[in-house]
């Protein structure tokens, strides 16, 4: 047998079993290792990532088109187009018999004042909401969330929005947070979350995103980006300007690139996991274009790494939580975590 092969048996009912010594019988055919390691390799990047969570869809949903706004429409009346969108999406999907998801848009504007600064209902959906006063507010920051992640699932989302800014509010009033859904967000359960195909268009709408979301903000607002599983893929393909300060991976698979200094960005960039959290057993490995390569918060790839206590994957916004009290105190700036004392990352 040739060095650095094995064999692989195409003959059915040899018989034969495989022992140690074994030499290869005809009906076999020599595979390099390296192939087979690959493939190995990949399937445990797949079992361990679709393994946990199951996926949500809403395919086919009617909707109207989304509201066509001119650059430059002040929030408030992007408000209250994005307010009548909704309701018209929830009204279509209840008359077509999709009476869940009716309910679900429903719950998206029951006290009649949500701050949607887009709102798209057809099929899984997008939407940007606000929460606090944007114009105002001198600390932004904008939540990106990983798979799964649609109009049927939007409420595990927004309450995370929601627990961050009452977590910031209590010590500083000048803070919003938007929970940006601008993407078609990859199933849990599906090949399309161990690459980054959906994470490269996600970043085409991210970045131009961010610099119309500055001008609307308070003046000279300080951007934070929060990116949560596959959405920490989405921050680190997203070429940022000077006006980000902070990007915080966090329950993240990796990113594809090797290091901090890889990323597009001149933010500092910040990195931390949960010990209950089940991200941590992907393997992190990158093998033609699957999976994300070197795990964010190893020392190695040279993020500011912050506490984030015994967070499992969908706790790190959940109200009393260390890992929420982290993230408010990076992007309040009021306090270095701990954690991060003897770990200055490169872009102190």
């Amino acid at each position: 047998m040739a060095a650095g092969t094995t064999t692989v048996g195409t003959t059915a009912g040899s018989g034969a079993g495989s022992g140690a010594g074994a030499e290869a019988r005809p009906g076999r055919r020599a595979v390099p290792t390296g192939r087979l390691r690959r493939t190995l390799l990949a399937a445990l990047v797949a079992a361990a990532v679709v393994a946990p969570v199951s996926a949500a869809a809403s395919p086919g949903v009617p909707a109207p088109a989304p509201v066509a706004l001119a650059e430059g429409t002040a929030p408030h009346d992007r408000y209250a187009a994005n307010r009548a969108n909704l309701a018209e999406a929830a009204h279509m999907a209840e008359d077509a018999g999709r009476t869940g998801r009716a309910a679900k848009l429903r719950a998206m504007d029951a006290g009649g004042a949500a701050r949607f600064l887009a709102f798209d209902g057809r099929g899984r959906g997008r939407a940007v909401e606000v929460f606090g006063d944007l114009e105002t507010a001198d600390r932004v920051t904008v939540l990106v969330p990983g798979s799964d992640t649609t109009l049927d699932t939007y409420q595990r989302f927004r309450a995370g929005a929601v627990s961050l800014q009452q977590r910031l509010q209590a010590e500083y009033s000048r803070s919003a947070v938007v929970a940006w859904l601008g993407y078609d967000t990859p199933g849990t359960v599906s090949t399309t979350v161990l690459t980054a195909d959906r994470a490269d268009e996600a970043a085409a709408e991210l970045g131009p995103f961010l610099n119309r979301l500055r001008a609307m903000a308070g003046p000279g607002s300080h951007l934070s980006l929060l990116c949560h599983s596959y959405g920490s893929v989405v921050c680190a393909r997203t070429a940022t300007g000077s006006e980000v300060t902070d990007m915080v991976l966090f329950g993240s698979p990796g990113t594809g690139a090797h290091t901090a200094r890889d990323l597009p960005t001149s933010a500092r960039v910040w990195a931390g996991r949960g010990g209950g959290d089940w991200i941590g057993s992907v393997p992190h490995v990158r093998l033609g274009g699957i999976g994300f390569g070197t795990d964010p918060v190893d020392p190695a790839f040279g993020a500011r790494a912050f506490a984030a206590g015994p967070a499992g994957h969908s706790d790190y916004l959940k109200p009393g939580t260390e890992s929420l009290d982290n993230l408010a105190a990076i992007v309040l700036g009021t306090a270095i975590p701990a954690a991060t004392a003897a770990q200055e990352g490169p872009h102190a």
